[in-house]
């Protein structure tokens, strides 16, 4: 069941995500500048956002099995559909509608994780379920510029047609819905936005924390490439060894918030940690230094590592009956952002610099850590779930 859960997951990171790393294709093929490039990125992550609430009331209503199913069967069509576009603008349209198709992706493998694995290994089975989107960057790292050089855009589209596709046959056959407990007398005492701020927290922290994690994902391959002069092979395996090494930093924070019984404390230390590494990321950069491919591998891998502990910290607090919405919203808020940081992100590091725009990144995290809910809210809002 959890490696369901990650192949769905994988294949919508690689839908979400890919696009990033065909930006010096679509500059050549398409004759886009920056900001336009940046624009096609964002299309998929723009249409997940925008259904990601509705694909979460879907499975609160009918499961996970028939809901993933349908989701990337369409999904797949959209890609195909891209795949066959001759202008910009009809791929950004069809990226828009396959992201919109993949989203419940999100809420439904969050939704498995909680369903199948007791509390004590919920951290665990959420990170290695988690690391499923740097996995699937790293593949699209490697993949797609591969495929798009010897076979255009056209070429690198239909392998993610392919990969959608096979994560749909897989979960049709195989994902079981989990059992759910009996529901209360009164289904509005489940809500669990009533009486405590802590979800609305954790939502927002994840969503500013979104900005440095899509920065590096985002402009990681072109920084190596154009500003540290790397050939392209030499910067997609740089991007991959940083991707799987945070699928590994996910499941390790995993297991450390399961033996700390608690979720925000390594929420609220991780959040710390990508500020320190982001503006040690820019000084090297600035002053030139090697260390600085060094920092960005090591930024990468911190800033995908708070993904897991938010989200099973929304799945567990909002219970089995609101999971599918709250995780909804929980992504809703992350993909708005993510959605907005390639074009503004881009025109950023066009108006100043890359060591400059790493500084300013730096500044999402310090903004997101008092935001952290204490250990205190976090008991208590346990104890209301419970």
């Amino acid at each position: 069941m959890l490696g369901l859960a990650v192949f769905a997951q994988l294949s919508s990171s690689i839908v979400v995500n890919g696009m990033a790393f065909l930006i010096p294709q679509l500059r050549q093929q398409w004759n886009l500048d920056l900001v336009q490039s940046g624009v096609l990125v964002a299309m998929p992550l723009a249409g997940t956002m925008l259904t990601l609430v509705a694909w979460g009331a879907v499975l609160d209503r009918i499961g996970e099995r028939l809901s993933l199913a349908v989701a990337l069967a369409a999904s797949t069509v959209c890609l195909i559909a891209a795949a066959f576009s001759e202008s910009p603008v009809l791929l950004g349209g069809f990226l828009f509608l396959a992201g919109a198709a993949t989203g419940c992706t999100n809420s439904a493998g969050g939704r498995v994780v909680v369903g199948w694995f007791p509390a004590q290994q919920r951290g665990l089975a959420m990170g290695i379920r988690q690391m499923a989107q740097p996995l699937g960057v790293a593949l699209a790292s490697l993949l797609l510029p591969a495929v798009a050089d010897g076979f255009r855009i056209q070429g690198a589209l239909g392998a993610v047609a392919i990969i959608a596709a096979a994560a749909t046959v897989s979960c049709w056959l195989g994902v079981q819905n989990p059992a759910r407990r009996a529901r209360r007398a009164e289904p509005s005492s489940e809500n669990p936005y009533l009486g405590s701020n802590f979800l609305v927290r954790i939502h927002l922290v994840s969503a500013i924390l979104v900005i440095p994690q899509f920065t590096i994902w985002t402009f990681s391959l072109l920084w190596l490439m154009n500003d540290r002069q790397l050939p392209a092979a030499l910067a997609g395996g740089v991007i991959a060894l940083a991707q799987f090494a945070g699928a590994l930093g996910r499941i390790a924070v995993g297991i450390w918030s399961d033996r700390l019984g608690s979720r925000v404390l390594p929420l609220r230390l991780v959040s710390l940690a990508a500020a320190a590494a982001l503006l040690l990321l820019a000084l090297t950069d600035w002053l030139n230094s090697p260390w600085s491919i060094a920092l960005l591998v090591v930024a990468s891998v911190i800033t995908v590592a708070d993904n897991g502990l938010a989200f099973t910290s929304v799945a567990e607090i909002s219970g089995p009956y609101w999971s599918g919405r709250a995780l909804g919203i929980q992504n809703t808020g992350q993909y708005l952002v993510s959605a907005v940081v390639p074009p503004a992100i881009g025109g950023l590091i066009g108006l100043l610099s890359f060591p400059a725009t790493f500084a300013i990144v730096a500044l999402a995290p310090l903004a997101a850590t008092p935001l952290v809910p204490s250990r205190v809210v976090e008991q208590k809002a346990s104890q209301a779930a419970a």
